[in-house]
């Protein structure tokens, strides 16, 4: 690894999965954390606390001095950038298009979106040395959440995009750009919807008849940061149990 693996949206969920799984492999870890301050400080103590080394950056990634000033802190802790995880998320209550407020896109473009491309372009500025890059879009934007959700499925059909562009842009700088689409994972997002048990209550849907797990998720995210994943740049991983 050369370099400090940064994860936005760290403090729970997938986020705090592959801080986990990360650090276990050898990762310095900085975790951006938009609320949750608890959350963060105890998952670094127990990165710390395992042997391994982690630091919790405050910060809200729609806003571009924070996504600059988490990128310094994890240069300057751990002296370079070698991954990123562009994880942070948002997910509104459940609706029709026609009943969603401009506010309500905006801000949904704002955090997954906007706030993805603000990272990715401070992570390849600093990756002086190569590095790998994962996106974590959402099955949403192959399925569209009709009824639910389009402002969050158009969110991740972007991050799509930008997935397979910036993998094209900067292969030629040992820079590998990948993506996962999650489907119904079990974590905390789901109550945002105003439905917490979403989730479960749709797993009978699925072809292998169940949720996934976070660490599912974070598993298929560090093969994607490592080594083992040497010639695979511009790919989108589903782990939606066949979904």
């Amino acid at each position: 690894m050369n370099g400090a693996l940064v994860i936005t949206g760290g403090s729970r969920g997938i986020g705090a999965a592959c801080a986990r799984l990360g650090a276990q492999a050898g990762w310095p870890v900085c975790l951006g954390y938009r609320a949750d301050r608890q959350s963060a400080d105890a998952l670094v103590r127990d990165i710390e606390q395992a042997g391994g080394q982690a630091l919790a950056v405050m910060g809200d990634v729609a806003h571009e001095d924070d996504v600059t000033q988490l990128f310094d802190r994890a240069a300057q802790a751990f002296g370079a950038i070698g991954g990123l995880v562009n994880n942070a998320g948002i997910l509104a209550p459940a609706a029709r298009l026609v009943d969603m407020d401009l506010a309500r896109w905006n801000a949904t473009i704002a955090t997954n979106l906007t706030g993805a491309f603000l990272c990715a372009r401070e992570a390849v500025r600093r990756m002086t040395a190569g590095g790998a890059i994962v996106n974590v879009s959402s099955m949403a934007a192959v399925l569209g959440a009709p009824d639910e959700f389009i402002d969050y499925a158009a969110s991740k059909g972007g991050i799509d995009a930008l997935t397979v562009g910036l993998a094209k842009e900067v292969a030629a700088q040992g820079i590998r750009v990948n993506g996962v689409r999650p489907g119904l994972i079990d974590t905390a997002i789901h109550a945002s919807s105003g439905d917490p048990q979403r989730a479960s209550r749709l797993a009978p849907n699925i072809p292998m008849r169940r949720t996934g797990t976070p660490e599912e998720v974070a598993r298929t995210i560090l093969w994607l940061l490592s080594d083992a994943a040497s010639y695979c740049t511009g790919i989108m991983v589903n782990v939606s149990g066949g979904r």
